[in-house]
């Protein structure tokens, strides 16, 4: 029994489609059936029902799939014992928000060049919400975004926690004293990407204190948000651990508002969140290399004065 057609099954049977099977294996919608095909004539059962709701499993499927999950593991398992992991070869699809892209992001990728030397990187930048959507749909086997996704083909380990504060230019006309939240709203304030989780958690801060009509720019690029505030184009709301060397040089400040806490602001998270199935145990050795490499890097942020993170 070829144990590559019972990948494909499985990979069927995860997606519900015959389509995202053939982008998730770098192959064709037609050479999915022919292996689908295949593995019926030699089974001598009909494992999927195709109709207009799509594709799912038999009764004949549903027996067949416990026993490909074994067979498939223990074959995975014998690569594993005889060194073949170090020489994975195939693609790893990783996507990132900016946040992870000007932190850490760069050591992982050395890391996996070092351990993985024939493993194909694709790398995919995007929101939070638009990664947690190529994931579910099997577009991305590993995601570093800002929240958890709930779903039982995915696993999440929670990396970190970054302090939001309000930051500007040194150089420019905010930089003064602010009596007060409201005060200090009457100007632009710049932030992540429209409907992320700091841009929702900051609406939500001003509107409790009765400010209803901020003036907030939304930036998709952390690059682009960094010079917008550097110009003095607004107040930064983001986290100092990502602008660390300009906080360090004085290019930027960090302000604290009269009679409000900067604990108010909310905390901005970086979430690892992967696929799991035959062929994919790689990608929780990368995650867990970037919990490592996290740790290393909030430790040395927690040293420097004014600049704070938390591991997970």
């Amino acid at each position: 029994m070829n144990v590559r057609f019972l990948e494909t099954f499985l990979w069927v049977a995860r997606l519900n489609s015959f389509r995202l099977t053939a982008e998730k294996l770098f192959t064709t919608q037609a050479s999915i059936s022919n292996r689908i095909a295949a593995l019926e004539e030699e089974l001598g059962v009909r494992l999927f029902v195709r109709d207009s709701k799509g594709v799912r499993l038999t009764p004949d499927g549903e027996k067949v799939l416990e026993y490909a999950e074994q067979i498939v593991g223990r074959a995975h398992a014998l690569r594993m014992s005889l060194g073949q992991a170090s020489g994975y070869e195939g693609k790893v699809r990783i996507g990132a928000i900016d946040s992870v892209v000007h932190t850490w992001f760069i050591e992982l990728l050395s890391w996996i060049t070092d351990h993985y030397p024939h493993l194909e990187v694709e790398i995919t930048v995007d929101s939070a919400r638009g990664l947690a959507n190529q994931l579910q749909k099997g577009y991305l086997d590993i995601a570093f975004q800002a929240d958890l996704i709930r779903l039982e083909s995915i696993h999440n380990l929670e990396l970190a926690k970054y302090p939001m504060r309000w930051i500007v230019a040194a150089n420019s006309a905010f930089n003064r004293p602010f009596a007060s939240l409201q005060d200090l709203a009457k100007e632009r304030l710049i932030t992540f990407v429209a409907n992320s989780r700091p841009h929702q958690d900051i609406l939500s801060l001003l509107h409790l204190n009765g400010i209803t009509s901020p003036r907030v720019s939304c930036v998709n690029s952390f690059a682009a948000m960094t010079r917008l505030i550097e110009d003095g184009f607004g107040i930064g709301v983001i986290p100092p651990a990502l602008v660390r060397e300009q906080l360090a040089n004085g290019s930027l400040v960090i302000l604290n508002i009269e009679n409000t806490q900067p604990s108010s602001l909310s905390m901005l998270s970086q979430v690892a969140s992967w696929r799991t199935g035959p062929g994919l145990d790689h990608c929780e050795a990368i995650v867990r290399q970037a919990q490592n490499i996290v740790q290393r890097f909030c430790k040395i942020i927690g040293q420097e004065r004014g600049i704070a993170a938390t591991s997970t």
